[in-house]
């Protein structure tokens, strides 16, 4: 199923707080066909994410009533888990790996220098929607550190010239 994205008319009436009726309908939708699952909450997120790009802020109550949580439960493991997002991405996803092997081999530096190359800071996505920069804590990757993950495409002993290159690639690179 394609992402599903709502854009605010300039006649919308709603609250701050209210979801789009179409990603209310589509989050009720993934609620009715997994709160009957065992361990229903991360399958649930998973669709969530899956079919919106990111779970949405106004989306914890629901899931939270619907699973019979509390809120801060809900939020709690949309917090912890680093391949959840609560802010749409951008259109190319670049995520660098910041566990200890990876840091041992000058992932904090690259990481740096991703901010500088992409033009946008760590968990933030670049103003023309181009980019997300995303610290994640092990890609698996640690025999081959330090590692990065583009658009799912996983890259092991990255340099800042083969991120450069990649970067440019892409059309990213500023």
């Amino acid at each position: 199923m394609p992402p599903v994205h709502s854009s605010p008319r300039a006649d919308d009436t709603r609250p701050d707080h209210a979801l789009p009726v179409d990603v209310a309908t589509t989050v009720s939708g993934l609620i009715t066909r997994h709160r009957d699952r065992p361990g229903p909450l991360l399958p649930l997120l998973h669709a969530i994410q899956d079919t919106l790009g990111y779970i949405p802020d106004q989306a914890v109550p629901m899931v939270a009533q619907a699973l019979n949580l509390s809120r801060a439960e809900v939020h709690g493991v949309i917090t912890y888990y680093h391949f959840f997002r609560r802010r749409p991405a951008g259109r190319h996803v670049v995520q660098v790996c910041r566990a200890e092997s990876c840091r041992a081999c000058g992932a904090e530096e690259l990481l740096a220098q991703a901010e500088e190359l992409l033009g946008c800071k760590s968990h933030e996505t670049r103003a023309d929607g181009a980019v997300t920069l995303e610290p994640v804590y092990c890609l698996g990757l640690c025999a081959s550190s330090p590692a990065v993950q583009i658009d799912e495409r996983l890259f092991a002993r990255m340099t800042a010239g083969r991120l450069r290159a990649l970067a440019t690639t892409l059309g990213v690179a500023r």
